[in-house]
């Protein structure tokens, strides 16, 4: 597994969005799905502000692995599960996207065990 340059982090970090997605049983993409993320200690996170129901974190789960898009670039990744910085996502994704409702559903407590780690492959 290797790991994501700094400048990768530096772009990831300053962009709102990105695409996600898992594979399929046959091994294909499944449809790209927009999700909020932060960088925190190096490290790129997401989570599924549907919790568990969250179509994208299903498909991860099969899997765990796919691709990211984010501004023409296409990465293929792991994903880990990985609450070790819970609290500091919180506060990552507060300063990222501002406090208000939308925020607080994905750190409250049915996003939070949804928490992945993004590691390019």
């Amino acid at each position: 597994m290797s790991s994501w340059s700094a400048e990768e982090l530096d772009a990831l970090d300053r962009i709102e969005e990105i695409r996600v997605a898992g594979r399929r049983q046959d091994g294909s993409l499944r449809t790209l799905t927009i999700v909020w993320h932060v960088v925190v200690d190096g490290g790129l996170y997401v989570r599924s502000v549907r919790g568990a129901e969250g179509a994208w974190y299903k498909g991860v789960l099969h899997h765990h692995e796919g691709a990211i898009s984010w501004d023409g670039e296409t990465r293929e990744v792991t994903y880990i599960a990985d609450s070790s910085v819970d609290d500091q996502l919180d506060g990552a994704y507060y300063k990222k996207y501002g406090n208000g409702p939308d925020t607080d559903a994905i750190v409250n407590s049915k996003a939070k065990p949804t928490t992945l780690r993004i590691e390019p492959r």
